[in-house]
């Protein structure tokens, strides 16, 4: 008798949850089947969606792929200049991008400045051009040099130390960063030759 009566009780259980497992199963249905329009647009739209982030992705590779060879050309191209040319392509530069009063000032005697002038907003800015070849690296004693001047003689507001050489040594990054002087690599160059990047005072 215990025993039935427990097989009657598991028997009701499994009838129990069966309906409750089917009566949301029901009212989903019946949404779907009343709503089968507006679920498939969603259906479209969600696949859109999806279709469009891929899209912006694979561009944005491209066109990232596109920067680093313009960058490469131009940073290979720069490293072939005479340091005279080099210091005009410099001021050159400053006057596309806004500068007022540029002037190329490198030469013997310049006390470590090549190229002067005053930013759109109204700041000086002292240059240092280091027209080395990209496989070259740049140290403190050329940084050393920029910073006895540039801010004490020179008057800077903003001091950069411009370079076609490939890198700075550790030691020259860190006086740079001790002294407040900006340092523009090779590729920090071309990213500004090729407007695909900040100025040296930006």
């Amino acid at each position: 008798m215990a025993r039935r009566r427990k097989q009657s009780d598991t028997a009701s259980l499994v009838f129990v949850a069966a309906v409750l497992i089917a009566i949301p199963a029901a009212a989903v249905g019946k949404f779907a089947g009343d709503h089968i329009g507006l679920l498939i647009g969603l259906a479209v739209v969600a696949c859109a969606a999806l279709a469009g982030a891929a899209f912006l992705v694979r561009r944005s590779r491209i066109r990232t792929r596109e920067i680093d060879r313009v960058r490469l050309i131009e940073a290979y191209r720069l490293a072939q200049m005479t340091p005279a040319d080099f210091e005009r392509l410099l001021a050159s530069l400053c006057e596309r991008d806004g500068c007022r009063d540029v002037r190329v000032v490198g030469g013997a005697g310049d006390l470590g400045a090549d190229v002067t002038a005053k930013t759109p907003d109204g700041r000086r800015i002292v240059l240092q051009a280091k027209r080395y070849q990209i496989a070259n690296t740049v140290g403190s004693p050329d940084l050393q040099k920029f910073g006895g001047t540039c801010f004490s003689i020179h008057k800077a507001d903003v001091a950069a130390l411009v370079t076609t050489a490939g890198r700075f040594t550790p030691q020259a990054r860190g006086y740079a960063k001790q002294m407040n002087i900006r340092l523009f690599d090779n590729n920090a160059l071309s990213a500004w030759v090729s407007k695909t990047g900040p100025s040296p005072w930006g």
